[in-house]
């Protein structure tokens, strides 16, 4: 009778918690492609109220207006959540047992399915009006990002790496304000010499000096990189490898853009 008792209780807990838990990926996933949708439709609402410009802008100009709009939200949310998730959490500390690399929680997957119903959103976006959303670097950074979020949600594995990668979405708002002032006619004001400037910094952390730290995690913790499945390890080394030279070329181009702007104030 006891163990009737006990499996009657594993049988609830399943009912109760993990079957619920199951749909919480895909939910978020709708739920991140709504939210892209909202954005969308919030970041027009509000432009052709306070930017008396926004009218005379161009069929090309608004679509790509209210996309940085929404790509603005979504880099907002995802760098918000993974700090929180990589350093104050404690799901991927080193003081818990078990490998950090088959870490993960109900949040982390639900944050990771906000983001890939993004990606996917972004990426229709790009390839239906391609190539006026972005060229062919910003498919292969986007496959690449997908990829990797959809790996880690459904498999649970390397989120820790996913979400130090997807830190670097911290620098999203300001190049996308880059563009807003320059569409404004605002490139040769203070905030577009101060938001140059402010680029270059968060570019600097996030993109170089924090990929390098996940370099340098990867390498402390390979014996537990090593235990993942083929894809994974694969997939571990090459998307980081790809998104770091990929961000060192666009760091020169903003290195060489601020310069420009700088000269010219000169």
């Amino acid at each position: 009778m006891a163990a009737e008792a006990y499996k009657y209780k594993a049988e609830l807990l399943v009912k109760d918690y993990l079957l619920p838990d199951s749909y919480v990926p895909y939910a978020a996933v709708l739920g991140g492609i709504l939210m892209c949708k909202l954005a969308y439709d919030f970041t027009r609402f509000i432009s052709s109220f306070h930017y008396k410009g926004y009218a005379s802008l161009s069929k090309m100009q608004k679509i790509e207006w209210n996309n940085r709009g929404m790509s603005t939200v979504h880099a907002i949310f995802i760098t918000v959540m993974s700090v929180y998730l990589v350093f104050f959490s404690g799901l991927f500390s080193d003081q818990l047992d078990g490998p950090v690399t088959f870490r993960s929680s109900s949040l982390s997957n639900f944050t990771l399915g906000v983001s890939i119903g993004y990606f996917i959103t972004d990426i229709a976006m790009i390839y239906w009006l391609y190539p006026s959303l972005g060229g062919m670097e910003y498919v292969i950074h986007h496959m690449l990002s997908l990829t990797s979020a959809v790996y880690a949600m459904l498999f649970g594995e390397a989120q820790v790496y996913i979400y130090m990668a997807l830190i670097s979405e911290t620098t999203t708002p300001g190049i996308n304000l880059r563009w807003f002032l320059d569409i404004a006619g605002m490139k040769n004001s203070k905030a577009y010499l101060v938001n140059g400037v402010a680029m270059v910094v968060t570019w600097l952390v996030a993109r170089i000096i924090l990929f390098m730290y996940l370099f340098y995690h990867m390498f402390v913790h390979y014996d537990q990189i090593k235990q993942m499945d083929t894809f994974g390890y694969v997939l571990v080394f090459t998307a980081p490898t790809v998104l770091f030279v990929m961000n060192m070329a666009w760091f020169s181009k903003i290195l060489r853009g601020l310069k420009k702007t700088m000269a010219k104030r000169h």
